[in-house]
């Protein structure tokens, strides 16, 4: 009796210390975006979640500060070229085949994160303004469009945005530096008008304070979810301005708690999970049966509209050094 009463001991002891572990995560994915779904999964896991949460690029600096002292499990990005750099850094962990086989798309060559979401770039539009079929195909000739049409000045962007940034530099990686410098010129040349953020934007659009802008179709699926009115354009198969923009996560090599963090990471690609992110993201799911929404492009359809590129590797700080040369950033 006493030994099996010291046994029930251990086996409630260690059950209280595995509860007692905090995962920690570092996460490029806006706090209002996914904090509920981290209190989800707290509540139904009983594993104590912290969060820091800020732009790729700063917890890519904050991880190589930290080094091998770093208390962070995960790295939850909000761009795939974040993770990459990760990856090419040596500072995540190769993930099993059971969970890398649960996507449907954008698996990456390093096998060290798992994607689970993916956003698309889209023109938001003042509908009032324009028809759809006036628009133009591809993003490169929005600079001709809007002079066309007189929008000096109506003209919204987003560059210090991370997906901003990304697009930027899939142009690159599709057209070379010196087309990007000439579309982004031209771009500066209209007198845009700069936003710290694409839900600003689109509130501008709305106000009638400028009339077009560049950014991920989920915003715009927040915005007609609210009541407003707000366009959405694809430009043609393969063109940038549609680039598909893959979030995910990964183990961080200095993570103490590898069962709590593949815990999470099944949980983002669970039924459950991914509904989350089309119910109070907008975004697309990346696993089967998940019911996307109905007033989007079907997952397929949406996948083809985007350009076939390395996600990995995109040129981020080719990219941000041109921004910045250009007085941009």
């Amino acid at each position: 009796m006493r030994k099996r009463t010291w046994l029930v001991l251990v086996g409630l002891t260690a059950l209280s210390l595995a509860q007692a572990q905090t995962l920690t995560i570092y996460s490029g994915r806006g706090q209002s975006l996914v904090e509920p779904l981290v209190r989800q999964f707290q509540e139904e896991t009983g594993i104590r979640v912290q969060v820091r949460y800020g732009s790729d690029a700063q917890i890519l600096a904050a991880l190589q500060e930290e080094g091998s002292r770093s208390p962070a499990d995960l790295f939850w990005a909000n761009t795939a070229g974040a993770l990459g750099q990760a990856a090419s850094r040596g500072l995540l962990r190769p993930l099993g085949e059971t969970l890398l086989k649960q996507p449907l798309a954008f698996v990456p060559a390093s096998k060290t994160w798992v994607p689970v979401t993916v956003r698309l770039r889209v023109l938001a539009y003042n509908p009032q303004k324009f028809k759809p079929e006036e628009l133009p195909q591809s993003l490169l000739d929005l600079p001709r469009f809007a002079q066309e049409k007189g929008l000096q000045g109506r003209v919204g962007w987003t560059p210090t945005y991370s997906s901003f940034q990304d697009m930027v530099a899939g142009m690159i990686a599709l057209y070379g530096e010196a087309r990007t410098r000439e579309w982004l010129l031209a771009m500066k040349a209209l007198n845009p008008k700069a936003y710290a953020s694409n839900p600003a934007m689109l509130d501008a659009i709305r106000a009638g304070e400028v009339d077009l802008g560049s950014t991920n179709h989920y915003y715009v699926v927040r915005f007609r979810r609210a009541g407003y009115n707000l366009g959405m354009h694809h430009f043609q198969d393969g063109d940038v301005g549609n680039l598909a923009l893959v979030t995910g996560a990964g183990i961080l090599k200095t993570s103490k708690n590898l069962v709590a963090a593949n815990r999470f990471l099944t949980y983002l690609l669970s039924p459950k999970g991914q509904q989350y992110f089309v119910g109070n993201v907008g975004e697309y799911p990346l696993v089967k049966g998940v019911v996307v929404d109905p007033n989007l492009l079907p997952l397929d359809q949406a996948l083809r509209k985007s350009p076939k590129l390395d996600f990995e590797r995109l040129p981020l700080d080719q990219a941000l050094k041109l921004l910045r040369d250009l007085g941009i950033l």
